[in-house]
């Protein structure tokens, strides 16, 4: 083996070892609390956080929250498909240009989605609305009302398709 190739593996080597030093320094240094980022609660939110409320157990996945016009709560075990949007903003139909873009509601769009909700990928949840505990939201359907406990709602705007059984016999 020749002086360069040498030389080369000596830096390889280093370098590798300083990454993993870092990569073993980062880790150790994190609170024995303080779990890794979980994949599947990689969201977007527009607007205060402080207006988000996700019960630990939920999972939002990659969810968008627009959280300009109200607040956004998820009950336990709630959980959702990919690509779901849950919006709280609404601009002012009324209102053209510049004015239209800043002419928001700054609250009064809340949305509550229940204890055991799913709320399938691709679905748009607009505010102000109710999503009972248990119901289901079809795949890609728009929630522009409220839906009662123990119902699945689907399409654009979302209307009831059936009501599921609390014991599970429907």
């Amino acid at each position: 083996m020749g002086i360069i190739d040498r030389l080369l593996g000596r830096t390889i080597t280093r370098r590798v070892d300083e990454a993993v030093r870092r990569v073993l320094a980062d880790h150790l240094d994190r609170e024995p609390h303080t779990a890794p980022e979980d994949p599947l609660q990689r969201m977007l939110v527009h607007g205060d956080r402080s207006r988000l409320h996700i019960d630990p157990t939920a999972v939002v996945n990659n969810a968008l929250f627009n959280l300009s016009g109200g607040e956004v709560s998820v009950g336990a075990y709630a959980f959702f498909g990919h690509n779901v949007s849950v919006l709280t903003g609404s601009h002012d139909v009324n209102k053209f240009g510049e004015e239209r873009q800043k002419a928001i509601a700054a609250e009064g769009q809340d949305v509550v989605i229940g204890e055991g909700v799913w709320v399938a990928s691709h679905a748009i949840v607009v505010g102000p609305c109710r999503i009972g505990p248990n119901a289901v939201v079809g795949v890609g359907s728009v929630v522009l009302d409220d839906v009662d406990p123990y119902t699945i709602v689907a399409g654009s705007p979302a209307e009831p398709v059936r009501a599921i059984e609390p014991d599970g016999a429907g």
